[in-house]
Formats: structure tokens, sequence, C-alpha cells
């Protein structure tokens, strides 16, 4: 059979059933990545005066709570590609909505950890990474672009709409009763994966084991190849620059001059530019491959981070070397699952995309460490962003280097 047939174990199904999955996910993943994730940020200074601690131990939390996320990476895109993503993802919402319904009680530093590390576990079994499989596995080749496109352009307004919605809350309402308004609002997204992600059928007339002895050498034959370890540098790397840039962008700004309420909006322009990304970079699909698009784009923005410290005391300046990096933003969300597809054997194509996230994971939790004690030891974010520019650059040169095999069968 086919590799382009059958999925771990998933037929897909007719276009309109697709169209419905693709907008129940689009839903679901933009409420998920409001409440589960950008929310915290609101949070962290009014929790921080309310436990009586300081906010870099709050930010310690959500940094295990994405270390978590790359502890489970394996062993969920295992499951997703042994028995889909419909058990799985409807209990990630589940335990999303009880933990943020706890969260709202926590009362001690130690709680907050806890809830957080359970936050770790939801996301990582409801969010992306488990859309992404669920979409590459239900998608004939032709079409995963446009149902990956529709996905992640819905859900990357997810700051866009949440971080103003719930400072509104915590303004009006406080943090604590803020949190629970939004687990009302991510108790949604439960019965939309009970309903929407179907049952994985039957594989049909060959054997189990022969299907996953099959699916067990296509991951043999991935991690064998250069190609796959290009990938996952590149797009560490490129994690890596994303997560520093994000935290340090408005401190940056502010130290050059520029107004908080000025530094705010350009940081909020990354959302809607990420994007735009995306949508260029589908759209170019049709005449370039996507990894050479990847790396031009990466390229850009490797060039943009370096021009942000020279230009970035003035507010034309600084607008034109953020957009140029935040045209980046998004792209990897899309490319990675295209690229992967195109590339290995889709059989096993959450086991494989689990073993590249991981690493990526790791890197968002470490890289804003390690840019606080480089402008900590330098006192300056000109070699931060250099760092930032180097990253951007390894990632461009690595995806830029894979070759693009043909699928096995």
């Amino acid at each position: 059979m086919p590799a382009d047939q059958r999925v771990g174990g998933h037929r897909r199904s007719s276009p309109p059933r697709n169209r419905t999955l693709v907008a129940a996910l689009a839903i679901t993943q933009t409420i998920g990545y409001g409440t589960l994730y950008y929310a915290f940020a609101v949070f962290l200074v009014p929790i921080a005066a309310d436990l009586h601690t300081s906010t870099t131990a709050v930010t310690g939390a959500f940094t295990a709570s994405v270390l978590t996320s790359a502890v489970l990476a394996v062993p969920i895109g295992r499951w997703l590609d042994r028995h889909g993503g419909r058990t799985l993802m409807t209990c990630g919402s589940l335990l999303g909505t009880v933990l943020l319904v706890a969260w709202s009680h926590v009362g001690r530093l130690w709680q907050l950890y806890a809830v957080q590390i359970g936050v770790g576990a939801a996301s990582a079994a409801s969010l992306y990474e488990a859309a992404f499989a669920v979409i590459i596995a239900w998608h004939q080749p032709q079409r995963r672009s446009a149902a990956l496109l529709a996905l992640t352009v819905v859900a990357g307004f997810a700051s866009t709409i949440f971080l103003p919605l719930t400072g509104w809350l915590t303004d009006q309402h406080g943090w604590r009763t803020a949190l629970l308004i939004l687990a009302g609002i991510h108790a949604v997204t439960a019965p939309l994966h009970a309903t929407t992600v179907r049952h994985p059928p039957p594989a049909g007339p060959h054997p189990a084991t022969r299907h996953r002895d099959a699916g067990t050498r296509a991951v043999r034959a991935a991690l064998a190849d250069r190609g796959f370890w290009l990938l996952t540098a590149g797009f560490t790397a490129h994690t890596m620059a994303i997560s520093a840039y994000t935290v340090l962008l408005i401190a940056a700004l502010t130290t050059w001059g520029h107004p908080p309420s000025f530094a705010a909006t350009i940081a909020g322009l990354l959302g809607v530019l990420s994007v735009a990304g995306r949508l260029v970079t589908t759209g170019l699909q049709r005449r370039y491959r996507i990894t050479t698009i990847t790396a031009g784009v990466f390229a850009i923005q490797a060039a943009a981070a370096l021009l942000l410290p020279a230009v970035g005391a003035s507010t034309s300046g600084a607008i034109v070397a953020v957009v140029g990096f935040g045209l980046g933003f998004g792209v990897a969300t899309i490319a990675k699952p295209v690229i992967l597809a195109e590339r290995y054997d889709t059989r096993r194509y959450a086991t494989l995309a689990s073993v590249l996230v991981a690493p990526m994971a790791l890197a968002k939790a470490g890289a804003p460490l390690v840019a606080a004690a480089l402008h900590t030891a330098t006192g300056s974010y000109t070699p931060v962003l250099a760092a930032i520019a180097a990253c951007c650059a390894v990632a461009a040169t690595a995806l830029g280097a894979c070759s693009r095999p043909t699928a096995a069968a």
C-alpha cells in the first residue's frame, strides 16, 4: 500500500469531514494556546505578588511546564501513531480544564509548580503536535499544506485574542477569577476533540504485526538519515532564537528609549506577522521547495536580528527590524510537519515529530535563561541579538543543506 493512503492505522476520510475536523482543531488550538500558554505572561506579576515571591521563581514554573512537554513528547508521539488522537486529545483537554481551576486555588509556590507540570502534560497531549499528527493522518499529501495553513492561521491569533482578554479579566475580577473564566472557555475543547477526532479504523488486510514492523523500519530509516538530524539541528536553533527574542524584545526597546506602550505594541505585531509569514510560505510552495523557502526566511531573520541593535533606537528602524524578524515567526510551525510528511513514511509521523520536537522544547525553555545571562554579563542587548542572528543563520544553513528523498512506501 502506498504511504499516502493510510497513516498510523488511519484511513483518510472525505474532504467535507476533513473540513469539519480542521475547523474544530483550529478552535481548540486557539483556545488551548490562549489559556494554557499565553495567559501565564499576564498572571506572572499578580501571582508573584499574591504568593509573596519573585517573578523569577514564578517564571520557573512555566519552565517546568515546557520541560514536561519535552519529556513527554516521544511517548505521546508513539501513542498517536498507534492509537490516534481522539482519546489522548480529549483527556488532555479535560486535564487542562481541571488544572486551570486548580491553578486559581494555588496558595503556595510548590502548588503552582505542580499545576504547571500538569499543564505541560495537558499541552503535550492536546496542542499543536497532537493536532498536526491528526491532520497529517487524515489528509492526502496534496491537501496537507492547506489544512495545516488553515489550522495555524486561526491559532496564530491566540495571543492576539487571549492576551488582552486575560488582561481585561484580571483587571476586572483578579487573576483567580480570571482563571476560572478561562477554564470555562477551555472546557469547550474536550467535546470538540471527542466528537471530531475520529478513532482510527482497522489497519486493513495487513496483519497488525506487519504494520508495526513496517512502522519500526520507517523510524529506523529516518533516524539513520543525515537530513533528519539536520532538520532537528535547524529547527532547534531556530526555536532558541525565537524564544530568546520573544522574551527580550520589549526590554531591549525600552532600554533604547522607547515608551513601554510602543514596545508592547511592536511586540504584539509578532502574532499577526506570524500569520502573514505562514500565508507567504504556503503560497510560495507552489513554485519552490519548502526547505528552500524556510531556509530563506530564517536567513532574513538573521539579518533582521543583526539590524535591530543598529537601528532600534529610532521608531521606523525598530519597526522595520521587528517586521523583518516577525515574518518568520510562525514559519517553522507550518514548515516542520510539511517537511517531515514529504520526506518520511507518514505511518510513524508522530513518533518522528516527537523526536524532533523534544530538543526544540528544551531549547524553548533554556534559551531565555541563556539570553538573560548573556545580557547580565555584557550589560548590552547587542551580543544577545548577535547570538540570536547566529542561531537563525545555523537554522538557515541546516535547512538549506537538506535534500529531499522520496518518502518510503
